[in-house]
């Protein structure tokens, strides 16, 4: 045992390599798989974090389950048939325990005029039950509104939409709402803009502003117990389609219930490409990181022939010799892990700080590259590959065994 630790602690020197002829091999091995694991690292933490940040954002402007009456299907964005805000899971859904949180919404389509342009939008109206910290983090200027008490014209537009209409905070601004009988004359309102938002959601921010619902329940002639839909928050989005069945197996048979995976499918559908594509990084950063330890090995094995043989006529056995290299390769690779870690994590972390890449929101919903650093998935990620290096390297550690003592200490 001693024997074989002086000898592989000779083997694993760094300073043993800088004068040999594996030297090359041996730093191409190690920056392999330093790349390999900054490669896997970067595309674990940005895939999953765009994944997680559009889906919060998706979640926050429309909640994760939206219930809503039958006859709005047909046009799922504007409220045509009220529902009564007296239900059994109104306001705790205490039959489904998954379920965090539900709010009462209404919305309706209208017109912004000003002096110089006007814009199509749809007004979500919104009460005291809404939960704003869903959607605090995007809002860049002014405040948000107050509805828990009076009736008020307070009202957070989209910076979008703000830029179009030449309007800042403080302004106000006329709304026309077109009713739904032929031939009547459009109801006016006149808002003021408390607070501007930017989603980086384009759907959203080209459509929306967000007031009170009692517009809409005065406009529409609706008592205040009706509403236009309910959107309900789960505690575990990872389960929000079991979730979602049980809801509509708690909800009235005149209501319909549907996830936003189901309303926003495109999207979803879109982001499951990342999973795909994260997969195929990682088989090949991990394919190019074991085949230059394969290659690394082989090199060290044939520049240590002669030293092979010595030990197996010494008495040393197959396995003895094969853990000498593989303690060597070992050594190789978590030097790479080590460096590859350190380079990887900082330049997730800068890039969590600082959002030093740009993203196009038009395409990706967000404006930089949102990093999700979770610590077992970067623990997972090295585990992996010292265990496929290892399986991996069994093989070309096999031809110890059929090195001849007597050829092996005559090689040159």
């Amino acid at each position: 045992m001693n024997l074989e630790y002086f000898i592989a602690k000779r083997l694993i020197t760094a300073r043993d390599y800088k004068s040999s002829i594996s030297a090359p091999i041996i730093k191409i091995a190690i920056s392999a798989i330093a790349i390999g694991i900054i490669m896997m690292l970067v595309s674990v933490a940005t895939g999953i974090g765009l994944q997680k940040k559009i889906r919060d954002k998706v979640s926050a402007f429309n909640g994760q389950v939206i219930i809503s009456n039958y006859d709005n299907n047909n046009n799922s964005e504007v409220t045509l048939v009220p529902i009564s805000k007296k239900q059994d899971f109104y306001p705790n859904f205490k039959s489904v325990p998954e379920v965090s949180h539900i709010q009462a919404i209404a919305s309706k389509a209208g017109i912004i005029r000003t002096e110089n342009a006007f814009e199509g939008i749809i007004f979500k109206g919104v009460g005291a039950d809404y939960d704003w910290n869903n959607i605090k983090e995007y809002l860049v200027q002014g405040k948000l509104p107050d509805f828990s008490k009076t009736i008020n014209e307070e009202v957070i537009i989209s910076q979008f939409l703000a830029n179009r209409l030449n309007l800042k905070v403080g302004d106000n601004f006329n709304t026309f709402f077109i009713k739904e009988e032929q031939g009547k004359m459009p109801n006016s309102r006149r808002f003021k803009i408390t607070g501007i938002f930017n989603s980086g959601f384009q759907d959203f921010d080209a459509t929306y502003i967000i007031g009170d619902i009692r517009h809409i329940q005065r406009i529409n002639k609706w008592t205040p117990d009706q509403v236009g839909a309910f959107e309900v928050f789960v505690k575990d989005f990872n389960n929000i389609k079991t979730t979602g069945n049980q809801i509509y197996e708690q909800t009235s048979s005149s209501l319909d219930t549907k996830t936003i995976i189901e309303k926003y499918s495109y999207i979803f559908d879109w982001l499951q490409l990342f999973d795909f594509n994260i997969i195929v990084i990682l088989a090949v950063m991990i394919s190019v990181a074991t085949i230059n330890m394969i290659v690394a090995l082989l090199v060290l094995i044939l520049e240590r022939t002669q030293m092979i043989g010595i030990l197996k006529a010494m008495g040393a056995n197959n396995w003895t010799v094969r853990k000498i290299f593989l303690y060597n390769a070992f050594y190789l690779i978590f030097r790479g892990l080590f460096w590859g870690n350190l380079i990887g994590i900082a330049l997730l972390l800068i890039q969590q700080q600082f959002g030093i890449v740009q993203l196009n929101p038009e395409n990706y919903y967000v404006n930089q590259a949102p990093v999700y650093i979770n610590w077992v998935y970067v623990a997972l990620l090295n585990l992996l590959t010292i265990t496929v290096c290892f399986l991996v390297l069994l093989i070309p550690s096999y031809i110890i065994t059929k090195i001849s003592p007597v050829k092996a200490i005559r090689f040159d």
